[in-house]
């Protein structure tokens, strides 16, 4: 009896060992979440063609871009915000998207303009203040759908969509995903334009209630105008269906692909974990730093941080904030901080404060200052142009060990 329960647990031990490294691996690799949202719905048809509406030719993309990534990609969870002829508020969508801790949140449109026949070609949106009448009626259109909620007033703080004022709440929004939101459209346009080979019609912003509720890396994407007749034909059509969710299908892939590669190598973190895109912890060196701009130990230069040491020095700054327009060098964004610098990447305007070549220094400024800007993270130059930050941590390390 006693042997009989020995070999019981003998056994119980050794299962649990050959199959508990698997758990492990299984636990430790999360999944990539998509959240495909197609536009409009029930009873809203949204932009209305002369043979047919956008709620149908969204559904049918979006679900064609899901059943493509299912059968291709194991490692992604699909999840949709509708998958049949359902209304579904704004605020549900960015909600089911949140809940889900989406990675990627890809809104399918199709676009509409009354006194043009003739316009055809795709675009991509991410979140910001439309720049132009063009994409202020862009943004007024899609938002329209909350006039078909009964309580839209109070479950919107009382935005009117179709009335410019109310569209200044995204002039300088701190949107911590817009820089990858900005990259994703891209590539959907560099593949809409060769693997479509359709009319390139750009990445733009604009005020778009279902992006700025939610909380991860996002697009809104203009297939085509159904308001042009042999436009709409095309995006009614099976070949149209086909070729425009394949190329964002492969859009997808390489962003993915990107997203990835970024976290292995200790880049952005996921949507559920704060965004950090560099490690953290002090880099030991047993050499002076290369030289380097002052700084306090509060963390503020002493010297103006537009003053750059020698050129082949990399310069470690702290990104605070980003803005889809210049920003004075007193606005309130920047909640009283003095010196603080910028650049231009995939047309936002991007502000540091902060410049020095010892990493470790800059750690020290980040953390100085990160009550004031939660989302902040560190960046690197070199030359003048920005760098992958984590070669640029190799390079200090190897230089200063």
């Amino acid at each position: 009896m006693m042997f009989r329960r020995q070999f019981v647990l003998f056994t119980f031990i050794c299962i649990w060992l050959l199959a508990s490294p698997l758990c492990i691996d299984n636990i430790a690799a999360k999944e990539f979440v998509v959240v495909i949202d197609p536009g409009h719905g029930g009873h809203d048809p949204g932009a209305i063609g002369k043979i047919s509406k956008e709620k149908d030719i969204n559904l049918k993309v979006a679900l064609k871009l899901g059943n493509l990534i299912r059968s291709n990609c194991k490692d992604v969870n699909v999840v949709y915000t509708r998958s049949n002829d359902v209304f579904v508020s704004l605020d549900r969508r960015a909600e089911i998207a949140n809940n889900a801790k989406a990675d990627l949140f890809i809104s399918i449109h199709t676009n509409a303009l009354a006194k043009n026949n003739t316009i055809k070609g795709a675009s991509t949106w991410t979140l910001g203040l439309a720049k132009s009448e063009a994409n202020l009626s862009v943004a007024k259109r899609e938002n329209s759908v909350i006039l078909y909620e009964d309580d839209y007033q109070t479950r919107y703080a009382g935005f009117d969509p179709n009335s410019s004022e109310s569209y200044i709440i995204f002039e300088f929004m701190q949107d911590k995903y817009m820089s990858q939101s900005v990259h994703f459209a891209s590539i959907v346009q560099q593949h809409f334009k060769g693997t479509c080979r359709r009319i390139d019609r750009g990445v733009h912003q604009a005020g778009f209630l279902v992006l700025k509720a939610s909380a991860m890396p996002s697009v809104l994407i203009e297939l085509g105008f159904i308001s042009t007749p042999e436009e709409e034909r095309y995006l009614i059509s099976t070949e149209g269906v086909d070729n425009l969710s394949r190329g964002i299908y492969r859009a997808f892939l390489q962003y993915k692909d990107e997203h990835q590669s970024r976290l292995a190598s200790g880049g952005y973190a996921s949507p559920s974990t704060k965004q950090e895109p560099v490690e953290t912890k002090p880099v030991t060196n047993n050499k002076p730093a290369a030289a380097t701009k002052p700084v306090t130990t509060t963390g503020k230069p002493e010297t103006s941080v537009a003053t750059q040491p020698a050129a082949d020095n990399i310069i470690f700054k702290v990104q605070i904030l980003a803005s889809t327009k210049p920003l004075d060098t007193n606005h309130k964004e920047f909640k009283g901080l003095k010196g603080v610098d910028s650049y231009k990447e995939s047309g936002l305007y991007k502000y540091t404060y902060g410049a020095s070549g010892n990493y470790n220094e800059i750690i020290r400024v980040r953390k100085s200052i990160s009550d004031k800007f939660p989302g902040l993270f560190i960046v690197a130059f070199k030359n003048g142009k920005k760098m992958n930050i984590n070669a640029a941590i190799a390079e200090f390390k190897k230089k200063n060990n």
